[in-house]
């Protein structure tokens, strides 16, 4: 049986996509605006009347760590740079990490460098 080779996401790179724009209020809370390109989008704009653009807004991990995504930083640094800011609020700081990256990456929010066909 062939060894598989498993990713580890704190060597990846991620960087935000440049397709969704953001926003950020007084208390340092950012939005993501999600606009809904796709064909089946377009027809349930017309046919249901569902938005254009969603605005999905982050808590203040999420806001923390979506402003501190550059195209430079590893996953692996970001999770350093959380649990300086953090501390033991962060924890289990890693799986977590993990997670949001993935759900993240999933919904098209970032990119990550080298595996998704983008240069730093």
């Amino acid at each position: 049986m062939a060894k598989t080779k498993r990713e580890n996401y704190l060597d990846f790179v991620p960087m935000t996509n440049p397709h969704n724009s953001w926003s950020e209020n007084e208390q340092g809370i950012v939005t993501i605006d999600m606009v809904h390109r796709g064909f089946y989008d377009r027809i349930a704009q017309k046919i249901f009347h569902t938005p254009r653009v969603s605005h999905i807004a982050l808590d203040e991990y999420g806001s923390f760590l979506w402003k501190e995504i550059d195209g430079v930083q590893s996953v692996g640094a970001l999770a350093q740079r959380m649990k300086a800011r953090f501390g033991d609020d962060a924890e289990p700081l890693y799986d977590r990490l993990v997670k949001y990256m993935q759900i993240l990456h999933n919904n098209e929010f970032i990119l990550f460098v080298g595996k998704d066909k983008v240069k730093p």
